[in-house]
């Protein structure tokens, strides 16, 4: 049998505003988002979905938030928001 070659990890770049949106959220909620976070950068699989303008980029679904973030080359992403899903699209 042959072993397929793990796919390279994405990195993440923190835009101000979403470390402030990430900060404000409640302690147990903040570290379900970064596991999810970080389980879609290990396997690139989640509730991921392209943005239809005029909103740009993509959004992450994790429980009721919603990460925003832009591909910026292959395996970098940049997050610009997290959200309660109450908040995300007004």
């Amino acid at each position: 049998m042959s072993e397929q070659p793990a796919s390279p990890r994405l990195t993440i770049n923190w835009s101000l505003e979403a470390r402030a949106n990430l900060r404000a959220i409640d302690r147990e909620a903040a570290l379900e988002i970064l596991h999810c976070i970080d389980r879609y950068l290990a396997t690139r699989n989640g509730d991921v979905k392209k943005l239809k303008p005029p909103m740009n980029g993509f959004r992450l679904r994790c429980g009721d938030y919603r990460v925003f973030f832009k591909q910026m080359g292959e395996n970098n992403i940049s997050v610009t928001g997290v959200l309660h899903r109450s908040q995300a699209y007004r």
